[in-house]
């Protein structure tokens, strides 16, 4: 990881569990004095130690790590809520339904924000009988490309995957309002909402 937990962190969450230095050195079978020097930064656990920290303090071994602690109240899961991570080491691409920390390559990732599409990012948006088709005049080169389109609605999240040298469009079946996402690999993600036309 590139980041290691701190004392601040093991203590904030000790005291919400209403756990004394004590109590915790117990659970993980170290001393007290250890658990002291950890949270005033005098000293660190070991790395052996950390999935057992990380579940005595009732919180994930990557969370402990980052030094987040997220809940996520999107409970029941309303796609339209979603959060994208993309790992820029590998181009990993990662959904989840709210709130969440995610690692890959060793490396926390931090959620994205979808921009309003600038003039290279345009997305359009044209209806064919029951799909939406969605373009992007985006070049689609080795060093610069869109990597996917992605399309949520309350209960559906539907993305295509593209690559350099192909085209940057992708066919989503209709189902309401919505948004769409497209990811480039230089410039992140960008957002625009759909909406039922009224008739």
């Amino acid at each position: 990881m590139n980041q290691y937990v701190t004392g601040a962190v093991i203590k904030k969450l000790r005291e919400r569990k209403k756990m004394t230095q004590a109590d915790l050195a117990e659970i993980l079978s170290v001393s007290d004095k250890a658990i002291s020097k950890w949270e005033t930064g005098r000293g660190y656990p070991d790395m052996t130690l950390i999935n057992s920290l990380a579940e005595a303090l009732g919180i994930s071994t990557i969370e402990l790590l980052s030094g987040n602690d997220i809940t996520n109240s999107n409970r029941s899961s309303n796609m339209l809520r979603s959060q994208l991570y993309v790992c820029p080491v590998c181009g990993n691409i990662i959904h989840s339904t709210g709130k969440a920390v995610m690692s890959c390559c060793g490396i926390v990732l931090p959620t994205l924000e979808g921009e309003d599409p600038d003039e290279e990012h345009l997305i359009q948006i044209e209806k064919i009988e029951d799909e939406h088709y969605i373009t992007i005049n985006h070049e689609m080169k080795k060093e610069h490309y869109i990597s996917f389109i992605a399309y949520a609605s309350g209960n559906i999240f539907d993305m295509v995957k593209l690559y350099p040298e192909g085209n940057a469009e992708a066919r989503f079946r209709i189902r309401g309002s919505g948004k769409i996402y497209c990811y480039c690999n230089k410039h992140g993600l960008f957002s625009c909402a759909i909406k039922p036309k009224r008739t």
